[in-house]
């Protein structure tokens, strides 16, 4: 089992790492977790763009499917979460249900964050956000740089004639 860290408890929230993605779902007890699932029966990126997911209850191991996974309340020392029979109360209340998705504001982590602390926010969103606008930053300073020296050596080249 490639858990990370301690075994999970009733209400945690899970983070399982995939390939290129982290999938998110809340631990409800005797092996169980609850997480958004494509229609396909997948936890997959193939719902990235959008469309329809469906809350499954499946147990975690095949839900990591052999990826490695851990405990991770996120913000546990900033947000206050439910008590763990109302996180587990309304995870399993969720399951079987038909969900809109998006990648940007209802995703699995959107889910599990919401179930938990009754705020849906993914730190996979903000961080790419982040990410972006500092590579944007990055390249707008780059060529101001770059648009500075080309401006100082056409007036030096100037100068001298």
């Amino acid at each position: 089992m490639p858990l990370q860290g301690p075994y999970p408890e009733r209400g945690d929230m899970i983070e399982f790492f995939r390939p290129a993605y982290k999938h998110w779902g809340v631990y409800v007890g005797k092996g169980y977790v609850v997480h958004l699932s494509d229609l396909t029966g997948l936890s997959s990126l193939s719902s990235a763009f959008g469309g329809w997911v469906i809350v499954k209850k499946e147990r975690l191991q095949d839900v990591a499917n052999g990826d490695t996974y851990r405990v991770n309340n996120k913000d546990g020392k900033n947000r206050k979460p439910y008590s763990t029979e109302i996180i587990v109360m309304r995870a399993l209340k969720e399951v079987d249900e038909k969900k809109e998705y998006s990648l940007t504001s209802h995703n699995c982590e959107h889910f599990a964050t919401e179930l938990r602390y009754g705020e849906g926010f993914s730190d996979q969103v903000t961080d790419a956000v982040t990410y972006t606008a500092a590579g944007v930053a990055f390249a707008l300073v780059a060529a101001g740089i770059f648009a500075g020296v080309a401006y100082g050596n056409q007036k030096n080249r100037r100068q001298r004639e």
